[in-house]
C-alpha cells in the first residue's frame, strides 16, 4: 500500500492560483486518485478524481472550470491545479488512492495528511 504526501498549500489572495502535489511512495498506475477538502467546521467533501490512465476526470460543480487534476504516473505524482481561487476554497486538501471511480470517501483506502489552503479576501 502506498503512502501519500501532499504539498503546495499556502496563503493566496482571491483570484490567485496554487498547484498542489501528491507524491506517492510507490507506483500509482493501478489507482484512481481523488482530491478531497475539509473546510473549517464542515465535513470533508469530494473535490474531484482522475482515472488510472488519466482519461476520465470528474469535479464538483463549485470547482469546474477552475480546478484541474492531472497525474504523472512515471513520477508517482498527482496534481491539483487551482485557479481563480475564492475564500470558499479555504480548506485542508487531501489526496487519496482508491480502486474505483467514486466520490465516496469510503471507496478510498489510502490518504495523505493534508495540506492547508487559505484564500484571503
Amino acid at each position: 500500500q502506498v503512502q501519500l504526501v501532499e504539498s503546495g498549500g499556502g496563503l493566496v489572495q482571491t483570484g490567485g492560483s496554487l498547484r498542489l502535489s501528491c507524491v506517492a511512495s510507490g507506483g500509482i498506475n493501478s489507482y484512481v486518485m481523488g482530491w478531497f477538502r475539509q473546510a473549517p467546521g464542515k465535513e470533508r467533501e469530494f473535490v474531484g478524481y482522475i482515472s488510472k490512465g488519466g482519461v476520465i476526470r470528474r469535479y464538483i460543480d463549485p470547482v469546474k472550470g477552475r480546478f484541474t487534476i492531472s497525474r504523472d504516473n512515471a513520477k508517482n505524482t498527482v496534481y491539483l491545479q487551482m485557479n481563480t481561487l475564492k475564500p470558499d476554497d479555504t480548506a485542508v486538501y487531501y489526496c487519496a488512492a482508491g480502486d474505483l471511480l467514486a466520490e465516496s470517501q469510503d471507496r478510498y483506502n489510502t490518504w495523505g495528511q493534508g495540506t492547508q489552503v487559505t484564500v484571503s479576501l
